[in-house]
């Protein structure tokens, strides 16, 4: 078992990561073109995901060196209390111990979730996907760098070039402690950790975002969050899917054919209900079926509804619990829409788009979790610690 780092020793594993992912971009990005010329799918998102430029290495330095300057989420003290005995008792956060990352085509996570991880004082274990090999075993080797620098063994961070079989036996009967399991990618990854874990599973779940433009709506904004949320970035998340329009919008029909227009600009295929598929360019969604499916592609669906009640009780059948927006001047219905929505994050007038660690101010983020026990949302730094009991007493027997 590692003995935990103190944390002058973590920070600087990470600032030299900073450093060592400088010096070495040329080199990773010229790795990430094999992995890329490998790629013969034809999923566009995972494309996506999986390459590396200039700007992802920005960020992967962007994100160790951030990290190295937050606090340490390590023995913070949540509670303290003096028993009636004499006892003093503290609840500080705890490490978890080990942290497995299953992951698909993404080498930047082999760097910010890892970083995470291994800043709460973790020791990381990493399966990304065989598309990404090349690139994360490159990124591997810096980590292994970093830590040699700072006289800590390179088991914080370890590889498993495990194929699916391997990775199955694994996580029914690991060969080694594991405290945690973060899986990032698909649903089809995700039901398969799930299926197979023994130890705990932070769900990361699918989009399926929503937004819903209540008839009191700025339609200016509701315009430029459908777009933005839509074609900034398919392949992540936080990108919408859904679009719900008010049956009683004034000038609804002059938007929403602005609306399909300004979707086609971005060759985003757009699915319409009974009411939508009537105008031009939009097609008849084929079954109900159609609501449920999280895209990660140029497509979207347009439906109309009745009410603010009728909107929020959609998105609670149908979206993928991440995260929805209402557009309204009605704070009164925004308050009732964010209550009710059952979602990790609810936005008024805003894109879906900033549910994400750095955005929400935690700095990074592991994972964004759909599920409601632990942390819901982002999950930074902070949320990657377990807590412990500690109890100083000097002969109390009860």
């Amino acid at each position: 078992m590692n003995t935990l780092l103190n944390i002058e020793t973590r920070n600087a594993v990470l600032l030299k990561m900073a450093e060592l992912l400088e010096q070495e971009r040329a080199a990773i990005i010229k790795i990430n073109k094999a992995d890329l010329e490998a790629y013969h799918g034809d999923d566009i998102s995972m494309y996506d995901r999986l390459k590396v430029d200039d700007s992802k290495v920005d960020d992967m330095i962007a994100s160790v060196t951030h990290l190295a300057s937050q606090v340490d989420p390590v023995g913070v003290e949540r509670f303290a209390f003096k028993h009636e005995n004499g006892m003093q008792v503290y609840n500080k956060t705890a490490s978890f111990g080990t942290v497995l990352i299953i992951y698909e085509s993404r080498p930047d996570v082999t760097v910010e979730a890892a970083g995470i991880a291994f800043k709460s004082g973790n020791k990381i274990l990493l399966k990304g996907g065989k598309e990404s090999l090349k690139s994360n075993l490159k990124i591997v080797e810096l980590w292994h760098q970093a830590l040699k620098a700072n006289g800590a063994s390179t088991d914080w961070v370890e590889y498993l070039q495990f194929d699916r079989t391997e990775t199955q036996a694994f996580l029914e009967k690991p060969t080694q402690k594991v405290d945690l399991i973060v899986p990032r990618g698909g649903e089809k990854l995700i039901a398969f950790v799930k299926e197979y874990a023994t130890c705990p599973v932070i769900i990361s779940g699918r989009g399926n975002n929503f937004v819903y433009v209540q008839k009191e709506a700025d339609l200016q904004i509701a315009m430029d969050v459908i777009i933005n949320a839509k074609t900034t970035k398919i392949s992540a998340c936080n990108a919408l899917d859904k679009v719900l329009i008010d049956k009683n919008l004034p000038n609804k029909e002059s938007f929403v054919k602005d609306l399909i227009s300004k979707l086609k600009a971005f060759k985003v295929e757009i699915l319409g209900d009974e009411i939508m598929s009537k105008y031009d360019h939009v097609d008849a969604i084929s079954s109900n079926a159609v609501w449920f499916e999280e895209f990660l592609d140029y497509k979207i669906v347009i439906g109309e509804i009745e009410s603010t009640q009728d909107a929020i009780a959609m998105i609670n059948t149908c979206s993928g619990g991440h995260s929805s927006s209402i557009i309204t001047k009605n704070e009164i219905e925004a308050q009732l829409f964010m209550a009710n929505v059952d979602n990790a994050a609810v936005y008024h007038n805003a894109s879906t788009r900033f549910t994400d660690g750095f955005q929400l101010g935690l700095g990074g983020e592991l994972a964004i979790s759909t599920d409601k026990l632990h942390q819901r949302g982002p999950i930074g730094l902070q949320h990657l610690v377990t807590n412990k009991w500690y109890v100083h007493g000097n002969g109390q027997i009860r």
